[in-house]
């Protein structure tokens, strides 16, 4: 059970179980006592007791109702000796008694939960006064119905008197209200300062987001105008130079690098998407299938990496961003596993779901100690580029050490909310 419940309520359990004990023990010694006030009735007094004390566990629920049958139990006891005298109490008692310590004895208990704990939405404090009113009010007419013969110390020790009881019953109650007075309001203060942190937390991350929302469009605005531009006017001058070349291979090249710009540009063009993208939108409408990966596979056994490609499922349709940052990621592990794992065996597991894409890339122990100038090679952000890339478009990303090798492996959705595409070709 303490495994479903938050520490909070585990602790208010705890308290309430508490107080509940609590209130049994003391109707149990007013009850059991020989030399108490309360008739036995061979153990039926046990039982009427008992009823306020049992009504503690729904101190938290129902404070008002536990009050007032508190209150009510009280008045019935006084009314009973009205009525019938020695009824309840021993008002005849022909040997000395032990005081009462306050009466009843779950009197400051009710009067405490029925302050401490307002219902929701806060009752008012003259609403919950009442039934502490009126158990105070019982309390002042017990002198009516309990004489100061029966409120002496055991073996003729000091002796007590009614007023006395009285006077600490009223101490007990009024102090157990005041006290849940306090506990209440300081409750409402940690609440109400709680919700203020909450808030500034809110506010602040709000600000954060809208910042870094900002960013995005600046930088993004940034490689629109100047980058795009510049790989557009490569790409126009490459498909000049196609036509213009005099020999077939400077033809071939320049079909080449036109190619490879347009590649280039429609990568651009979803990352200024993905920058530009809104995060509660909806999902772009145009899709494609995931990417083939067995050419990558292949390129690398070409070069001597034994490479295991293991897919799970059907490849649904796509956002094209999605589908360009699976090949990324697998095109940057495999190249790792080339430079930093020379001989070792790579397992590529791609898990299709209707909703996205799970890729594992996993590489053995390397066989033989790296090139030193092939793995010093590269900029060293390939992996911390790749994770910016997939938590951009709402992914997830981890790599790191995994046994004596490698593994990297990220959870792609299937679609990202981005802008549809500029009609002229550009992003």
């Amino acid at each position: 059970m303490t495994r479903l419940l938050p520490p909070g309520r585990r602790r208010d359990r705890m308290a309430d179980a508490v107080v509940v004990l609590s209130g049994a023990a003391l109707s149990l010694q007013t009850a059991t006592d020989p030399h108490t006030i309360v008739r036995w009735y061979g153990g039926a007094s046990i039982a009427l007791l008992m009823v306020p004390a049992a009504a503690l566990a729904f101190r938290r629920r129902a404070p008002l109702r536990v009050a007032w049958l508190t209150a009510g139990f009280a008045a019935l006891v006084w009314l009973l000796e009205v009525i019938a005298p020695g009824t309840v109490l021993r008002v005849h008692a022909d040997h000395t008694l032990n005081p009462v310590l306050w009466w009843p004895p779950t009197a400051p208990l009710a009067a405490y939960a029925v302050m401490a704990f307002p219902r929701e939405g806060g009752r008012p404090v003259w609403v919950r006064w009442p039934p502490v009113a009126a158990l105070l009010l019982t309390l002042g007419w017990t002198d009516d119905v309990l004489p100061d013969s029966a409120m002496r110390h055991f073996s003729a020790g000091e002796t007590d008197s009614v007023d006395a009881m009285v006077f600490r019953s009223f101490a007990v109650v009024i102090g157990g209200a005041l006290l849940g007075m306090y506990a209440a309001a300081r409750r409402r203060v940690l609440h109400a300062l709680t919700e203020r942190a909450e808030r500034a937390e809110r506010e602040r991350h709000l600000l954060a987001e809208q910042a870094r929302a900002e960013e995005r469009a600046r930088l993004a605005a940034e490689m629109h105008d100047v980058v795009a531009h510049r790989v557009t006017l490569m790409v126009l001058q490459a498909g000049a130079l196609r036509v213009r070349a005099p020999d077939e291979p400077t033809r071939a090249a320049a079909e080449e690098l036109r190619g490879t710009g347009c590649q280039a540009l429609e990568e651009l063009r979803d990352v200024i998407g993905l920058l530009r993208r809104d995060p509660e939108g909806s999902p772009a409408a145009v899709s494609e299938p995931l990417p083939d990966l067995s050419a990558l596979v292949a390129d690398s056994a070409a070069v001597g990496v034994p490479v295991e490609l293991a897919e799970h499922g059907d490849p649904p349709s796509a956002s094209p961003a999605v589908g360009r940052t699976a090949y990324r990621i697998v095109q940057e592990a495999l190249t790792n596993a080339r430079k930093h794992a020379p001989g070792a065996a790579v397992e590529v597991d791609v898990r299709y779901r209707t909703d996205g894409v799970t890729l594992t890339v996993r590489n053995a122990a390397p066989s033989r100690e790296p090139d030193a100038e092939l793995a010093a090679s590269g900029s060293g952000m390939g992996l911390a580029g790749l994770r910016e890339r997939v938590e951009l478009i709402g992914g997830t990303f981890t790599a790191g050490p995994d046994g004596g090798g490698f593994r990297v492996e990220a959870s792609l959705p299937a679609y990202v909310p981005v802008p549809a595409p500029d009609p002229a070709g550009l992003p």
